[in-house]
This record gives structure tokens, sequence and C-alpha cells, in this order.
């Protein structure tokens, strides 16, 4: 059974990868989307040092970020990609939280998930990613966020369709663990899609659950 192998992979990815001391730590919500708004289209190196800049140069809290220049908050994030873009975006989104939800995304997290998911991807530069993001590892809700790792690994290892779209791959994810493991799922596939099962030259002898993969062979 589908589940079964499923089951089968977390447990390997499990006992493969440490959970980083990040996950389990409490994360602050619009820091939590701050981030994520810098990493999209960004690799995690230059993400994390576009947001060490921000941090340096600006409390990140959106009663400051709505009121720095924009020309400021470029150049903390110009070591990321689309910085002007973001920049605006980051202002921009720090006055709707302030506007609409009294500075803070409280009032959006405490929401039904499905309620709280589509506030937020009403919100400039969210989409579904960034939002299922914020909701899992900030608010606990039941969703699997799926960036390029989560995305490619789940199809290569039969556990979402080959040409599924981001919520045809989420909803297969998530049709096969348990909420309680949404995030270990998210976390543990992204491990194995950097260390192993990479875009290009994957190291599928190397793989620790390459005899559950279906797509082994197509690089071998």
């Amino acid at each position: 059974m589908a589940e079964d192998r499923a089951q089968k992979i977390l447990q390997i990815l499990r006992k493969t990868f440490t959970m980083p001391k990040w996950v389990t730590s409490t994360r602050d919500s619009f820091e939590t989307l701050i981030v994520t708004i810098i990493s999209q289209n960004t690799a995690g190196r230059n993400t994390a040092k576009a947001f060490e800049n921000l941090s340096k140069r600006f409390e990140i809290v959106p009663e400051v970020l709505a009121n720095a220049e924009t020309s400021q908050i470029e150049e903390c994030l110009k070591v990321a990609g689309l910085y002007r873009t973001k920049a605006k975006t980051i202002k921009q989104l720090s006055k709707i939280i302030i506007e609409k939800f009294h500075g803070n995304l409280r009032q959006i997290l405490s929401l039904p998930f499905e309620e709280a998911r589509k506030t937020l991807l009403q919100l400039p530069g969210v989409g579904p990613k960034t939002a299922d993001v914020v909701l899992l590892f900030c608010a606990e809700k039941p969703t699997i966020p799926v960036d390029t790792h989560v995305n490619r690994v789940a199809k290569r290892l039969g556990l979402a369709p080959a040409n599924g779209n981001y919520e045809i791959v989420r909803k297969s994810l998530q049709s096969l663990y348990d909420p309680k493991d949404y995030l270990a799922v998210h976390v543990l596939l992204i491990s194995l899609g950097r260390r192993y099962c990479r875009a290009k030259n994957p190291l599928c002898n190397q793989c620790p659950v390459n005899m559950l993969c279906s797509s082994k062979q197509l690089w071998d």
C-alpha cells in the first residue's frame, strides 16, 4: 500500500537525518513571513545573509519596516534575488499588517486553517508556499509547504503525481501522513533533496531510501 511505503520512507529519513534545532524553537510569525518572502527564488545561504543584513539594520517588526526607506531595505536584500521587488513588498506588507491586523499576525493565525490560509494569500508577496510555511511553523496548522526540494523529491519517490501542481503535491503528501508528522515530512524531504536527491546528478546509489524509490532506475 502507498501509505505503508510512505511510512517506511519517513522512518528511514528520521534515522538518517537530525531535525534542525530551529524546527522546535519558538518562531515569530512576522519574522518567519519576512524570511520566507526573502527566500523566494533565492538559495538558502543568500536568504540567511539577506535576513541577517536586514536584522542588523532594522528591528523586524511591522512598525519599523513600514516606515523604513525602501532603498535601505533594498540595500540589505541585495544578496538575495529580486531584491527590489521584495523590498517594496516587505514595506507594503508591513503597512497592511499594521492597518488591518493591529501590527501582528495572531488574529490571522487563530482562524481555522482554510480561513487563515485564504487571508494570508490575500497579502502582497504571499503565495501558497509562504502561507503554508507560516501556518505550519508558527501556528502548527495541518499543512505541508511544498518548496522546490519537496516538489522534486515527492514526485521522484512516487509520493505525488509527476505532473502535479502545488496543491496536488501538498494534498497527496497530506493524504499519506498523519498531521502530527507534517513538519517532519516537510523538513526531512528537504534534507533528502539537498544531500542526495539533487535536481542534477542525484546520488541514487547512496540514497537511504533508494529501495523504495520509483524513479531510481531512471538515474542508474
